[in-house]
């Protein structure tokens, strides 16, 4: 478990971005079970994260069309919320970062951490984009 010293900063970019935490599987739940689009972020300490999944969740939430919400759990914190969020998030294996697109519970769209290392944040910001338009209303 990290300090929350050293990933506050961490979880404040999504959160000024106006993504919510989900600290409890309670709150995982009341999102994704909510009708209409969630976008599922999970987050970490890694390198990938900050500099390519964070920057392009970011990026991508400034297209005009976006899920009905955005939530995000910790990975390495938020023990409970992060593995009730993989279960929404399979059958993919557990990886941070990762985010994933669910509809009306449903997992729709998925980016695992090995499809994030390979990309720039603009190019996961515009796969982000494409899914928004193909699943969000």
């Amino acid at each position: 478990m990290y300090p929350e010293f050293m990933i506050a900063p961490m979880r404040e970019e999504l959160t000024r971005a106006g993504v919510e935490e989900a600290r409890t599987a309670a709150a995982v739940d009341a999102a994704v079970t909510s009708p209409g689009t969630t976008l599922v972020v999970v987050n970490s300490v890694c390198g990938c994260a900050a500099g390519k999944a964070r920057p392009g969740v970011i990026q991508a939430l400034a297209h005009p069309r976006r899920p009905d919400r955005a939530i995000t759990v910790f990975a390495g914190a938020d023990v409970d919320a992060t593995d009730r969020a993989r279960g929404y998030l399979a059958p993919y294996p557990p990886s941070s970062p990762s985010v994933g697109l669910l509809r009306d519970g449903k997992l729709v769209f998925m980016l695992e951490r090995r499809m994030i290392e390979g990309q720039s944040a603009p190019q996961i910001a515009q796969a982000l984009s494409s899914a928004f338009d193909q699943f969000c209303s």
